[in-house]
């Protein structure tokens, strides 16, 4: 019997994560699913304990990420998903009352987060078969696009802009242990775990199944000649 494909994913309690976490394990994978709070983690649970393996984990913590980093070491992780984000409130982050103290939360989450579980998993990654980096990032932090025309979220754009530039950065200093990195940008996805009525539905806007089963295509398809690329779950090229 064959050793089963490894993948860790990030912020895996809910939404996009969650949804990684889901169509993984139904594919076969181990599925090691990082979140901040296990006793919370009840869908999770519900999806099968011989399929995922949840582990505490907070990305804002260099402490946690190490303790997960060292009860794992050993073992070979094919895909490392860096999904845990923070998006904030569109009030504290609206020009002319803008909340300050958050932004060292954002950062930390946002930017510093991908970068520590790059650097403390990439002994795992390197041991794997199919050796990849993933982080999910968003056109919100992209300057060709403007944003994507999204109002203020002052602190959210420049943690993503922040995030896909150390992605961009990783790439080239993981490449010798021949890790791919792909930063990706998931669209428009409705993460509130409800259906929304169509007034509060932005136009494109995508369920999670939809936007994650794109990415896992993108993920599959990376390689050592598109990584450090930024690219939409469509598979197409994503401005910077």
């Amino acid at each position: 019997m064959t050793e089963r494909n490894t993948v860790l994913v990030t912020g895996a309690n809910r939404g996009i994560g969650f949804e990684f976490v889901r169509q993984y394990a139904a594919q076969g994978w181990r599925v090691i699913a990082g979140v901040r709070n296990p006793g919370s983690a009840d869908a999770l649970r519900a999806l099968g304990a011989d399929k995922v393996e949840i582990e505490r984990l907070d990305v804002g913590s260099v402490a946690s990420v190490d303790a997960l980093a060292a009860k794992l070491a050993g073992q070979s992780i094919d895909v490392l998903i860096n999904n845990a984000g923070l998006f904030g409130d569109f009030e504290t982050q609206t020009f002319g009352q803008i909340d300050f103290a958050q932004f060292d939360t954002f950062m930390r989450t946002n930017a510093l987060g991908p970068l520590k579980m790059c650097e403390a998993f990439t002994p795992h990654v390197k041991a794997s078969a199919q050796k990849k980096m993933i982080s999910v990032t968003s056109q919100a932090g992209s300057f060709a696009l403007d944003s994507g025309g999204l109002p203020g979220m002052y602190f959210y754009k420049s943690s993503k802009a922040a995030q896909n530039m150390i992605m961009r950065t990783v790439a080239k200093d993981v490449q010798a242990h021949g890790i791919s990195v792909g930063i990706l940008s998931p669209g428009m996805v409705n993460t509130t775990g409800e259906e929304l009525p169509p007034e509060r539905r932005f136009p494109g806007m995508l369920e999670p199944p939809e936007s994650v089963a794109g990415m896992i295509g993108v993920i599959a398809a990376l390689d050592s000649a598109t990584t450090g690329s930024f690219i939409r779950y469509t598979g197409d090229p994503q401005p910077w």
